[in-house]
């Protein structure tokens, strides 16, 4: 399921670059978590009309941490490319574990440990070429990384606690509500509601949004933060695609190199424990 979301996310970065032109940022996330908060409301009636207050406090810190880490990665990718946007977003895989080991005390498995050196590797050829030098696009984004990485954490112990319908919608609702306040103290608005935008924001209300964020808090607390982080990893490949495809960004052969390092570095992450247990298993039967 966490895969799943993952390829969905890989279109948003094109999708929201392109939007941008259009709808100036602070005022597309408000747009963006304002109607999916009525959506969603709508859709989880039932199940959300006896909401625990602790839920909307841990469901509020997710939302401030959700808001900041879309702020810093929608304002960033202004200033930088879609796929360079999507390959230091991966970073979070490098923060994740840090912050489990800082916040829950939980460290990672070895398994883990190899994808992230694998992945941080790859992450490292992809935003390291020539002509493609860090800029304040990318220093934005890489906030990002780190705040999507305590939001993991955090959100696998708050998982673990409440109904994920009642975090989901309370993080869409903060979201909402940070956005607004900065679109009105930190921005000129801009909205220029064409065809192509209308369509471009649904789509990104719907699925990255309602039902990728709901996948999220429902699936991830079956599985630890850093493996989460692993699997969101293969974000910026996907997205690195659809730029190449939708708007012709190419990432050379050293990114092809680094693509292929977190593909690598995700499956030994996904596969680790289960191949000790067979060459165990091998030689048991030795």
């Amino acid at each position: 399921m966490l895969l799943s979301i993952t390829v969905v996310w890989g279109s948003t970065f094109v999708i929201s670059k392109e939007l941008l032109a259009d709808i100036s940022p602070f005022t597309y996330i408000a747009l963006r978590f304002g109607i999916a908060s009525l959506l969603f409301a709508a859709l989880v009636f039932r199940s959300i009309r006896i909401m625990p207050r602790s839920a909307v406090i841990h469901g509020s810190i997710l939302g401030f941490l959700l808001f900041a880490g879309f702020a810093a990665q929608t304002v960033g990718l202004q200033y930088t490319s879609a796929s360079k946007s999507a390959f230091i977003t991966g970073m979070m895989v490098v923060f994740t574990p840090v912050c489990q080991l800082l916040i829950e005390r939980r460290p990672p498995k070895i398994g883990n440990v190899i994808g992230v050196v694998l992945v941080t590797a790859g992450l490292y050829l992809l935003t390291s070429p020539a002509g493609s030098e860090f800029n304040r696009g990318d220093g934005l984004t890489l906030i990002c990384a780190i705040t999507f990485g305590l939001y993991i954490v955090y959100l696998d112990i708050y998982g673990k606690q409440h109904d994920a319908s009642h975090l989901t919608l309370v993080q869409f609702v903060s979201t909402f509500v940070l956005g607004t306040a900065s679109a009105l103290l930190f921005e000129q608005s801009r909205v220029n509601m064409t065809t192509g935008a209308a369509t471009a924001l649904g789509y990104l209300i719907i699925f990255p949004t309602i039902v990728a964020l709901y996948v999220q808090a429902r699936f991830q607390k079956d599985t630890t933060p850093t493996r989460s982080a692993i699997i969101f990893s293969i974000e910026p490949v996907l997205a690195a695609g659809f730029a190449y495809l939708l708007l012709n960004e190419r990432i050379g052969g050293i990114g092809m190199v680094g693509g292929g390092l977190i593909l690598t570095g995700l499956l030994v992450s996904e596969l680790w424990d289960a191949l000790i247990r067979h060459g165990r298993a091998g030689e048991s039967l030795e």
